[in-house]
């Protein structure tokens, strides 16, 4: 539910952004305020989101920007980049050994689909050749 309205309040900043005429600096800032709104609200740390304020402003020079480029469509790619950058953690996905016991704890809250998950979960890796046993 949180990733829904926080899914919908980024894309529909950035519809804002794509409706207005001249896309300029005041134009950017009203998204980038918009877009960081919605991450405050969804109790992202107030640094992470500064830096990725920062980090769009570095990439999206609207000056430097020749004549006839989409300045919307590259200041779409930004956010979705920074976003995703924000979202890595550099580490490797978690790949569970065969032979030996892997546990893995899903935590959420109450009805966002924890069970459901779950057993998704472990019936891929049940035909993966694992043994699952889900423990509640």
């Amino acid at each position: 539910m949180v990733l829904a309205e926080l899914g919908g309040s980024i894309s529909r900043a950035l519809a804002r952004m794509s409706s207005a005429t001249v896309v300029d600096e005041s134009v950017l800032r009203e998204c980038l305020n918009e877009i960081a709104r919605a991450l405050m609200q969804s109790d992202v740390r107030f640094k992470t989101v500064c830096d990725l304020q920062a980090n769009i402003r570095k990439t999206v020079n609207l000056e430097a920007l020749a004549a006839g480029t989409n300045k919307r469509r590259i200041i779409e790619t930004s956010v979705g980049k920074e976003l995703c950058k924000m979202l890595d953690t550099g580490k490797p996905a978690f790949v569970p050994k065969k032979g030996k016991p892997n546990v893995v704890m899903f935590v959420g809250l109450q009805g966002s689909g924890k069970t459901t998950t779950c057993t998704k979960y472990a019936h891929y890796h049940q035909r993966k050749g694992f043994k699952p046993s889900l423990v509640c």
